[in-house]
């Protein structure tokens, strides 16, 4: 069973991330190991701050306006292991160990299983 390990962060690396008018920011979970991308979900600087801490991923629902731990209901859940912000610092790559099914909400591993023209 994966276990839940903080990711250090300081103050100057947390300001650099660059929220929209929202006070949001995309954040894609790739899993650990095969590289796959698994999902892309939105943090807010409250959401960030809460998963580096605890390690493991928790985001911002724009439908339900409310946070959610992945995982909680699902037994899904994200242990992430590295955490990065892009040159604009306006994305984030959280690189996570997945338990369970994975994690799209659909029961697939990735919310990327469909392709155009396939």
């Amino acid at each position: 069973m994966p276990t839940a390990t903080p990711i250090p962060a300081s103050d100057e690396d947390l300001a650099a991330v660059a929220y929209n008018a929202d006070g949001l920011v995309p954040a894609i979970v790739q899993e650990h190991g095969s590289g796959q991308v698994l999902m892309m979900a939105w943090m807010t600087a409250d959401t960030l701050r809460q998963s580096l801490a605890e390690g493991r991923t928790v985001f911002w629902s724009r439908s339900r306006q409310e946070v959610w731990r992945k995982g909680d209901t699902s037994g899904d859940r994200q242990f992430i292991r590295e955490a990065h912000y892009d040159c604009d610092g306006d994305t984030l790559l959280l690189v996570v160990e997945q338990e369970g099914r994975g994690a799209c909400h659909t029961g697939q591993r990735s919310c990327f299983f469909r392709s155009f023209g396939g």
